[in-house]
């Protein structure tokens, strides 16, 4: 049991298996006539991280899915990941969540069930922590372990937050360090430092339940997490969807501090150019280095958060109660030629 790790049965890992936002819109594009539910507040067109309908009553229900194969080779944490991560998209609609389904895929010819069995405890461990149970699920064998969650929640309709409701002047802000990608690569490539790992686990496992008590402040008035695409691709989706531009400076990015290490190792996965080839026609000129981290897919990443920047310092008090140290990287403008542009 021991000996199994989990990133050796899979091609990808994590959020980098995401479908690449160039061939996901051709995917979602339909030629059909769009059904209107006028109490469908979010579906897809708006690329946003969940569905939300409207109950009638001020309230609303949150449904979303997220799942992935093995970003980390220990089970139990795999299992723990998933869920932090498909559980955040709730989070990031300004909601809280109420019950999770199960989602998972697995190899029975190669590896044990009982593995599967630990997948499973790691998912509880995080839904315990969110207090939501795990309800129930689905299984089927697959040639690759795949595990995630399908989750609903809930949020007053006045507390909801999209992707494409930013306003022109908002600060932009990020709620975990990005260099995931990068990180979990290098521990492919068997070149990674325990501590650099630990941190990037650490960091996958922090539940985003901020996300439900930003909902609450009318000031912040855009929100999404950073997942596969990278935060240029997520940061793309919330300008586009608002018709605006965005000027971010690279030395307030939060990131981790050891990244250069692995990218001199040409430590960077798959996914990282993948996102670049579907959005960096949008983006000003980049060096190597900001390509690579900017682009880098996250697992488990944390929330963008538009904040109306005559509200800063109060959103920043907020946050600094919740143990968050958080500072701006970069603000939305008007349109401009760039989509996003990186000082």
């Amino acid at each position: 049991m021991t000996e199994i790790k989990l990133t050796q049965y899979s091609h990808g890992a994590g959020c980098g298996c995401k479908i690449s936002p160039a061939v996901l819109d051709t995917i979602l594009h339909s030629d059909l006539p769009k059904a209107k539910y006028s109490n469908l507040l979010v579906g897809n067109e708006s690329k946003d991280d969940a569905a939300v309908y409207d109950l009638g009553d001020g309230n609303c229900i949150i449904s979303t899915t997220d799942f992935f194969m093995p970003i980390v080779d220990d089970a139990y944490t795999f299992g723990a990941i998933a869920s932090v991560n498909a559980i955040s998209d709730v989070y990031a609609m300004g909601g809280e969540p109420i019950m999770a389904i199960a989602i998972l895929g697995w190899p029975i010819n190669k590896v044990p069930p009982e593995v599967a069995k630990l997948v499973l405890e790691g998912s509880r461990s995080i839904c315990a922590k969110a207090n939501i149970p795990l309800a129930g699920g689905h299984s089927i064998d697959c040639p690759e372990p795949v595990f995630g969650l399908a989750v609903s929640g809930k949020l007053k309709k006045g507390n909801l937050k999209r992707n494409d409701t930013a306003k022109a002047g908002s600060l932009l802000y990020l709620t975990k360090p990005i260099g995931i990608g990068i990180t979990t690569t290098a521990q492919k490539k068997g070149i990674v430092d325990e501590a650099h790992l630990k941190v990037a686990v650490d960091t996958m496992l922090a539940l985003n339940s901020i996300g439900a008590e930003f909902g609450s402040l009318p000031y912040v008035n855009a929100m999404t997490d950073v997942t596969g695409f990278g935060l240029l691709g997520h940061l793309c989706e919330v300008c586009e969807g608002s018709g605006l531009s965005a000027v971010i400076e690279f030395s307030k990015v939060p990131k981790f501090d050891f990244l250069n290490r692995y990218i001199q190792q040409k430590s960077m996965p798959g996914g990282t150019q993948r996102n670049w080839e579907s959005y960096g026609h949008k983006i000003s000129s980049l060096s190597e280095e900001q390509k690579v981290i900017l682009c880098d897919p996250q697992t488990s990443g944390g929330l963008l958060v538009s904040v109306d920047k005559n509200y800063a310092q109060e959103f920043e008090s907020v946050v600094k109660s919740k143990n968050y140290d958080l500072i701006p990287f970069g603000i939305l403008t008007e349109k401009g030629k760039n989509v996003v542009t990186v000082n």
